[in-house]
């Protein structure tokens, strides 16, 4: 009796962590509610014995072994895991800025792509600045990177006495004069990509990314907000919460009441 209880606070600490994990990601999508062309991360909680049935013929147990059920522990089968962590690609609101250097890209799969100290990324927040040297750039340094880059390896020099001016498809003008045209690009797999920090998505190769010259999906003046819906996120938290506080109660009754009656029965057996 005193292992199935165990057990059964064992189950219950593995169910209240991968709570605490769901509560990160909660936390996380709340506090960048009103981050631009911010996506909502959101996870999948399954049990262990689902995830090891799908990863059973990857792993170097054989069946029917005393390796493999030691592995394969039963008190642990039934306990919520996160299976998997996901990014929402659905598309934010469109606000209107006025900012000229602001650029909302109207399709939720098309990126721009923007050169940084770690290597060239991804990002849809099209909020850009003109820095000190006169070139195209987020506010946090990194250039926009034209379509012409890896034919010329230039990047897009904005005069300062010219107002910026572009169309649906990413050509960039100065006054009549065409200065760039913006390198925006179709992921074939969104689910590839990898969130970094300030808006950033890592891409596997090149080759997984394809041009969209004809885009027709570039709105100036605008920018995306994000895909946040803030009540869906408090009820989440609420629900979260809740799950964890009975649990707590849970581990408390499994601790206290159960072992303490446990003893108690056994302590009057042996007299």
């Amino acid at each position: 009796m005193g292992k199935t209880m165990q057990n059964g606070y064992y189950s219950t600490v593995g169910a209240m962590v991968t709570q605490f994990n769901r509560l990160d990601v909660i936390s996380n999508n709340l506090a960048n509610v009103n981050t631009t062309a911010f996506k909502r991360d959101d996870v999948v909680i399954g049990d262990f014995k689902r995830i090891f049935q799908e990863y059973q013929e990857k792993l170097p147990l054989p069946n029917h072994t005393k390796e493999a059920s030691k592995f394969v522990n039963v008190a642990i089968t039934r306990v919520p895991q996160v299976v998997e962590q996901y990014i929402n690609y659905h598309q934010g609101g469109i606000k209107n800025t006025g900012n000229p250097l602001d650029f909302a890209l109207q399709r939720e799969d098309v990126f721009f792509m923007v050169e940084t100290p770690n290597g060239i990324r991804l990002t849809q927040n099209g909020s850009f600045v003109i820095n000190q040297e006169g070139f195209l750039a987020t506010k946090e340094g990194y250039l926009v990177l034209p379509s012409t880059y890896f034919t010329d390896k230039q990047y897009i020099n904005v005069p300062q006495e010219e107002r910026l001016s572009a169309d649906k498809m990413g050509a960039l003008y100065a006054g009549a004069d065409e200065l760039a045209r913006l390198l925006i690009v179709q992921s074939d797999d969104v689910k590839r990509l990898t969130k970094e920090e300030n808006g950033l998505y890592r891409f596997e190769a090149l080759s997984k990314l394809r041009e969209l010259a004809d885009a027709n999906v570039v709105a100036q003046g605008f920018l995306e907000t994000s895909n946040i819906n803030p009540v869906t996120e408090m009820v989440n938290l609420i629900e979260t919460n809740r799950l964890v506080e009975m649990y707590q109660k849970v581990m408390h009754a499994h601790m206290n009441d159960l072992n303490t009656d446990a003893i108690t029965k056994l302590a009057s057996i042996k007299a």
